[in-house]
């Protein structure tokens, strides 16, 4: 029995050597039939490279002053491109699990938006909307970090201690960490947007500035409810936090407030007040290399394969290959 089951130990690794080889041998094929194709086209890929560098370039100036000029336009067409850019592409090369995310995520953020879209407002929408994208943040920071730790795990051989190939550790925290980077920046865009949606439709105010009606005492001046305790008492459920302004709110409201970027402004009477001594935008330091890695997303999904069809398009005009 020892002898068959050392000789069993023996063959497999030959198979898996066999594999390898074959593998390597099909790789190597395969670049020497595409360098046959491409032979004597020197002077063309120097051409479709120049092409490919210019655009960049260029496209990079334009969405940089697109985005100065016309913020909210490039803001809503940015999110929309990074919403349905990777589900098209999903579709077409049947990611099956990302479609199925990527709906539910939409279902559920849809009926939020709606509810932040509505005129007027219920009493209980912002604190809904706020806590849904503060979950939505917690949920993608955790994501990227686990995806994040598996990869490095697989980097140093952790996996074969488990028996696991590495590749598929890395092909799992690579597939965990890019849900987590894309459905953050994904709900953040949309969370700015329900933000200035929400501002304007408060009714405490106009894009002028100027209130529209009064507030009265021992009101929130976000969600419009009672407030339970007085500012500066540690409530059971939730405190009140009373502003600079001296106008005072929920603490989950306030902390919403703060969490979708409205982080200098009193909700109530627009006035520049420091939030940021109160509260922390979780999209702000100390997670900074997160914000840049997300902005950085933002770029590679929305406008990256935009940018790849035009150059490509430019390219089939001219006739390169």
């Amino acid at each position: 029995m020892d002898d068959i089951n050392i000789t069993g130990l023996a063959i497999e690794p030959a198979e898996n050597v066999t594999k390898m080889l074959t593998r390597e041998e099909q790789m190597r094929e395969e670049h020497r039939k595409l360098h046959e194709l491409h032979k004597g086209h020197e002077s063309m890929h120097a051409e479709m490279l120049i092409i490919l560098m210019i655009t960049m370039i260029v496209a990079q100036i334009v969405l940089l002053e697109w985005k100065r000029r016309h913020f909210k336009s490039f803001q809503v067409v940015t999110s929309l491109a990074l919403w349905l850019i990777p589900f098209i592409m999903s579709i077409r090369m049947s990611y099956w699990r990302f479609i199925v995310f990527w709906t539910l995520f939409s279902l559920i953020t849809g009926l939020v938006v709606r509810k932040a879209l509505e005129k007027p407002l219920q009493g209980s929408t912002p604190r809904l909307v706020y806590k849904w994208f503060y979950f939505i943040y917690k949920l993608t920071y955790v994501l990227g970090i686990v995806g994040y730790f598996i990869m490095v795990a697989a980097f140093f051989g952790v996996s074969v201690v488990f028996n696991v190939n590495p590749a598929v550790w890395m092909d799992y925290g690579l597939i965990i960490m890019y849900y987590g980077l894309y459905f953050g920046v994904l709900g953040q865009d949309i969370a700015e947007i329900c933000a200035s949606k929400m501002a304007a439709h408060l009714g405490y105010y106009t894009p002028q500035g100027m209130p529209t009606r009064s507030l009265d005492k021992n009101i929130c001046a976000v969600c419009g409810n009672k407030l339970l305790v007085n500012a500066g008492e540690e409530g059971i459920i939730e405190s009140t936090f009373q502003l600079t302004c001296d106008h005072t709110f929920h603490e989950f409201c306030i902390r919403g407030w703060c969490i979708v970027g409205k982080k200098q402004t009193c909700p109530y009477c627009k006035e520049k007040v420091d939030l940021k001594r109160m509260f922390r935008n979780p999209w702000e330091k100390p997670h900074v290399l997160y914000g840049q890695l997300l902005d950085w997303l933002r770029w590679f999904v929305a406008w990256g394969p935009i940018i790849m069809s035009i150059i490509q398009f430019i390219n089939y005009i001219l006739g390169l290959k």
